[in-house]
């Protein structure tokens, strides 16, 4: 899998442009649901990564790819949740984690994109 960052609001997989935040599942792309993160948006100004969304723990390494500019809130409970269950959690700005999936083994890494901010 080849991931490109883009520029603010877009990434490129494998020659295919996304615009929305997406989970990498074993190299397939899905559309993140946001929906269970909303009520902490208050909190954080913006909806961050909670515990409650649908995290693609099926791994040994997990990316999250935090936005453009590194802003997307990644709750304690993620951090707690990917230790107990044995998963390296790698947090870092969305440039940086297209440059850590591309070439990563989609047998063992998943990934978290967030796309703007």
């Amino acid at each position: 899998m080849q991931a490109r960052f883009i520029g603010f609001g877009e990434v490129e997989i494998d020659g295919q442009r996304f615009t929305d935040d997406l989970v990498i599942i074993h190299g397939t792309i899905h559309k993140r649901d946001k929906g269970p993160s909303k009520p902490k948006k208050d909190r954080f100004g913006h909806t961050p990564l909670s515990a409650k969304e649908a995290i693609p723990w099926d791994c040994r390494k997990l990316i999250i790819g935090t936005g453009a500019y590194g802003k997307l809130p990644v709750m304690k409970k993620v951090y707690k949740a990917a230790e107990k269950k044995g998963v390296e959690l790698v947090v870092v700005p969305t440039e940086k984690a297209c440059e850590l999936l591309s070439g990563a083994d989609p047998a063992t890494t998943n990934a978290i994109l967030h796309i703007t901010c």
